[in-house]
């Protein structure tokens, strides 16, 4: 048996990295699962090849219509929706004084709002189901300050904050909501040629991992495992909490 067996789960920026490796280990513990992506191509690849307990939609995660027909699709394929992963998010670096009024709010709508949209279209369904969980992806980003990172440290900031109000909304509802804090994985978000103003000596998968306690960078599989402990019964007590999944990176100074 599987720890998801019969569930349903709907995974936002499914088509590669963190959301790809989680829909691959749910459907693996039993789980159907609508993947959402504005990669379409990669998304639908992806969905393909996990077969019948996947879908693949396009999803932007800034649009409520998208979400609206993401959660549509998981009821008319699947009967149900039982989980959200909010995954999907984009990375920018730069000084404060360099970060336009623009470059700010295009990761707000993605990091922030996504998440609050994501959780509104899904809460209906989930209620439905008779509970469910949310996971929203934050970051180590969302527990300590990064200079140069001005936008996505403050949307990591508020999908914390906004998944403990979540909780103590939905909790009587049968409905846990939990967020993770990924440090250092590697994934194609924070290479250098996808990532506006990172240069190729800041790679993720590079020496700078060496001096964690971990000693390298991580894995999105090791993600997945956080997300789906979160979203079976194993974490039946935890909600409202902070999941740390980082190597040490936010254990204190390498340095000392």
């Amino acid at each position: 048996m599987g720890k998801l067996d019969g569930r349903v789960i709907l995974i936002s920026g499914a088509a590669r990295g963190q959301g790809e490796a989680e829909a691959r280990l749910f459907v693996a513990e039993g789980a159907s699962v609508v993947l959402g992506d504005v990669l379409d191509d990669e998304g639908a690849a992806v969905a393909k090849d996990l077969g019948d307990a996947a879908r693949y939609v396009h999803l932007d995660v800034t649009k409520e219509a998208d979400w609206t027909a993401a959660v549509a699709e998981a009821n008319a394929a699947f009967g149900k929706l039982d989980g959200l992963i909010n995954n999907a998010g984009i990375l920018q670096f730069g000084a404060i004084v360099d970060t336009s009024l623009d470059d700010y709010m295009k990761i707000v709508n993605v990091n922030q709002v996504g998440v609050f949209l994501g959780m509104r279209a899904a809460i209906p369904s989930l209620v439905a189901a008779g509970g469910g969980t949310i996971v929203n992806t934050s970051s180590t980003n969302g527990l300590q300050g990064v200079a140069g990172m001005i936008g996505y440290t403050a949307t990591k900031f508020a999908v914390r904050g906004m998944t403990k109000a979540a909780a103590l909304e939905l909790g009587h509802s049968g409905i846990r909501v939990n967020s993770i804090h990924p440090g250092g994985i590697d994934t194609p978000m924070v290479r250098p040629d996808n990532v506006e103003g990172l240069v190729a000596d800041d790679t993720s998968s590079g020496d700078i991992y060496a001096a964690l306690p971990a000693g390298r960078v991580g894995q999105p599989e090791e993600v997945a495992k956080l997300a789906l402990f979160l979203s079976c019964a194993d974490s039946s007590y935890s909600t409202g909490s902070e999941f740390v999944i980082d190597g040490g990176m936010t254990a204190g100074p390498t340095w000392a």
